[in-house]
């Protein structure tokens, strides 16, 4: 991968070098894809709450997902990110509810449930820029959902954590730190990839 360095820094620049000569109807018909395929995952098939997030610029697509999950009759719960990088979780009623916030983000506008939210969800997908064969995901680096792993960990029922990928971001080795916490599978276009965690 052009570029990378052998640091996470490295690698997200490299990553996110990919991600922007995308063509944007290839991140469309991916979103598309990546819904079947979640839909198909048990964990979120039996699923009554799914905590998710709205993608935005080149990510992979997750809008066709979020209304499949709702019209389905699952309860969606979006990330509100707080001022100190942590996140919030409000229930998701569809995009025109849906308002812009910082960061160029969408957020709900409804009432928030507090940081712990996410724990009510059965199933979180989860947003990255990589996978490794161990699970280790290599997010964007602001700490925010190194936070809700770490909170998911400590909840009394454990949710089924999926991170959703394009197909050349499941990667032999990501580097890692020690507060790196593993996910059960990532989603891509190409499968569905689980880890022993």
């Amino acid at each position: 991968m052009g570029g990378y360095d052998g640091t996470k820094y490295g690698l997200r620049r490299a990553l996110l070098d990919v991600r922007a000569q995308l063509p944007p109807d290839e991140v469309r018909a991916t979103g598309a894809v990546l819904a079947r395929r979640a839909l198909a995952l048990p964990e979120l098939a039996r699923a009554r709450t799914v905590a998710a997030y709205v993608s935005v610029g080149r990510e992979p697509s997750t809008r066709t997902l979020l209304d499949q999950l709702r019209a389905a009759g699952t309860r969606v719960l979006l990330p509100v990110l707080m001022p100190d990088n942590d996140l919030d979780w409000a229930p998701y009623e569809g995009a025109d509810g849906l308002v812009r916030a910082g960061r160029g983000l969408l957020e709900p506008a409804g009432p928030r449930l507090g940081p712990q939210g996410v724990t009510e969800a059965d199933a979180v997908l989860l947003p990255g820029l990589a996978v490794d064969r161990r699970g280790l995901r290599l997010g964007r680096g602001g700490g925010s959902y190194d936070r809700v792993l770490e909170r998911l960990e400590k909840a009394r029922v454990q949710p089924a954590r999926v991170v959703l990928l394009y197909d050349t971001e499941v990667l032999p080795e990501v580097p890692v730190e020690e507060h790196d916490r593993p996910v059960d599978a990532a989603v891509t276009p190409g499968g569905v990839h689980r880890f022993a965690t």
